[in-house]
């Protein structure tokens, strides 16, 4: 059995986003993280609340899948590299914002703009999309080859976030599966 960490962006996801929905529908294999900083994003805490959440998903006895959007992106790489003996059976990393891109939340998430993307203690991908207001495609390509991840760019979906209209994004759960079945 497969648990998943979900990991949303900025104020977290809304019923309407993809995570939400796949949370929904795995019930109680899915374990979202809940930081104190929604809507002003420390990455310690963010990462704290990813400890948590992974100490709370790891204590089903089961694989553990991490499944991030966004800002959530880095908090989840953060985490894995501080934890790199942890088992986690992956890392989906959808639309991660370029800290260094002049659309990236500076005065909201100023603790995030010092991260830097080093390689992933276990399989990764990074989903990326040709028209993400908070990352070109090729910065995003550049960031899952500086994390050691596959990469995968999905087309012109926007943040690929709730305003892309994805409903529960079947396209994604592929990917995903491709990801866990590895």
């Amino acid at each position: 059995m497969t648990v998943y960490v979900i990991i949303p962006g900025i104020d977290g996801s809304d019923g309407q986003h993809w995570q939400t929905l796949w949370e929904r529908e795995w019930g109680p294999s899915a374990v979202r993280i809940s930081p104190a900083s929604w809507s002003a994003p420390d990455l310690e805490d963010w990462v704290d609340a990813v400890q948590e959440a992974y100490d709370e998903a790891s204590r089903q006895d089961s694989r553990v899948v991490l499944v991030a959007h966004s800002l959530g992106c880095w908090a989840a790489s953060t985490w894995l590299n501080r934890n790199p003996s942890s088992p986690i059976g992956g890392a989906f990393l959808v639309a991660p914002p370029d800290p260094h891109g002049p659309a990236f939340p500076r005065r909201a998430a100023a603790t995030f703009t010092e991260v830097s993307a080093q390689p992933l203690p276990c399989p990764a991908l990074v989903v990326g999309s040709a028209n993400d207001p908070y990352c070109t495609s090729d910065a995003a390509a550049d960031l899952a080859a500086r994390w050691e991840a596959r990469w995968h760019l999905a087309g012109a979906c926007g943040h690929i976030n709730s305003a892309s209209r994805l409903g529960s994004w079947q396209h994604g759960r592929e990917l995903l599966d491709s990801l866990t079945q590895q």
